[in-house]
């Protein structure tokens, strides 16, 4: 049975409010916990860890899953305390979009731009070592094909409209500005050393 993850925090002032929390975390991202254990239960799936599931499933199964672990890392990417990047990660960004700025204006530009809902991520391409931008709408993520999440920002509406409403562009520049920078570090440097089976570890150390 899987079980849903503490936050790192109960609020983000200014971007992220107490009662965000509790409907995005504590209703939308628990009806994501409960449906996939109901959805697993008397399935090869049932005693198989999330990455497995990801990886292996379809349909309502797959949905779940996705947006289970997608939630869980959109989580750790942001932060109330400001942080660094590694100078590992400043070069790859400087290296695959010139610079941060750019950098920015990209990512926010593809996340404003994604219709409807899903997800706007910063990925490492273990074919190109380079990093890359990539939307999915819903519950798709990139690591269904073969990509490694950096970072993610969650830009279905539940997101933000208690916050800000459907002023998607105001909640992005808000999330960039409290992106936990040491978090992407560290997952992007796993990505590197690890490939593929840093995804796996990360989701077993929330669901051992």
């Amino acid at each position: 049975m899987f079980k849903l993850r503490t936050l790192p925090f109960t609020e983000i002032t200014g971007f992220i409010s107490k009662e965000t929390c509790e409907y995005h975390h504590g209703k939308h991202h628990q009806t994501y916990i409960n449906n996939l254990n109901n959805l697993i239960k008397g399935t090869e799936f049932e005693s198989k860890g999330l990455f497995e599931i990801l990886t292996k499933s379809q349909g309502g199964v797959f949905n779940n899953a996705a947006q289970v672990y997608n939630h869980d890392f959109y989580w750790d990417c942001v932060s109330p305390n400001v942080s660094n990047k590694s100078s590992e990660l400043d070069e790859a960004i400087k290296a695959s979009f010139g610079d941060m700025e750019k950098f920015k204006e990209a990512f926010l530009n593809s996340a404003t731009t994604l219709f409807g809902s899903g997800w706007c991520w910063l990925v490492y391409n273990p074919a190109t070592s380079k990093l890359e931008i990539k939307q999915t709408s819903n519950a798709q993520t990139p690591v269904t094909d073969g990509l490694i999440p950096v970072l993610v920002v969650d830009v279905w509406e539940h997101a933000y409209y208690i916050d800000h409403r459907n002023a998607r562009p105001a909640y992005l520049e808000k999330f960039f500005s409290h992106i936990n920078w040491e978090f992407v570090s560290k997952v992007f440097a796993g990505a590197k050393a690890q490939g593929i089976d840093s995804v796996k570890n990360y989701t077993k150390s929330l669901h051992s």
